[in-house]
């Protein structure tokens, strides 16, 4: 169980992080998920200096794990996302260090994320997971993502839209972590 007062620090993506991105992309977990690590590391190349996706490493102590992004919602062609606020903005992540799986930690550092993008002044958060991927529905669901419907996607995948909702009080510790919890969200494109 993490306790209450872990917090996580999420520094910015560097081009000196791409080997550690690589490294986890090519762990068993990742997957199925997300795409080659020639490939995401690709893309976030070509966000990274001027694009509008803000990458960022997760840490607990010191010690990088997982890897979380937002972006505006609307800045691509993404119909599952049209009738959301403006200012909406859609979150992509993947647990890296399989040492940090199953303990409770995606779900809360997904749910410290979201309410800061909140505090920051976005009135939106949204994560569209595949459907099929129960565990990763799961875990957004424990970090306080609800589910809207499913919905096509630009290329005519089927997501569910879940949308963060903040709790008006914490719970005393995170819930308890799924079987699967910090498997990725679906093979989404990380920036473009």
């Amino acid at each position: 169980m993490i306790p209450q007062t872990s917090r996580y620090s999420f520094p910015r993506l560097t081009r000196a992080h791409y080997p550690l991105i690589e490294s986890w992309l090519s762990q068993p977990h990742i997957g199925g998920w997300w795409g080659t690590a020639a490939a995401e590391i690709a893309l976030m190349e070509e966000d990274l200096d001027a694009g509008p996706t803000d990458m960022r490493i997760v840490e607990l102590d010191g010690h990088p794990f997982a890897f979380v992004q937002d972006y505006p919602a609307h800045h691509w062609p993404a119909p599952h996302f049209a009738d959301l606020p403006a200012d909406a903005r859609a979150m992509d992540t993947f647990l890296g260090d399989p040492a940090f799986l199953a303990k409770g930690h995606a779900q809360a550092y997904l749910r410290q994320r979201a309410l800061e993008i909140i505090e920051a002044g976005t009135s939106t958060v949204v994560i569209d997971p595949d459907p099929s991927n129960a565990r990763a529905v799961a875990t957004y669901r424990a970090a306080g993502f609800s589910a809207l419907e499913e919905r096509a996607c630009e290329d005519g995948d089927v997501v569910l839209v879940m949308v963060f909702r903040r709790q008006t009080t914490e719970p005393p510790e995170p819930a308890p972590p799924s079987p699967g919890d910090g498997i990725p969200a679906p093979d989404k494109k990380t920036s473009s």
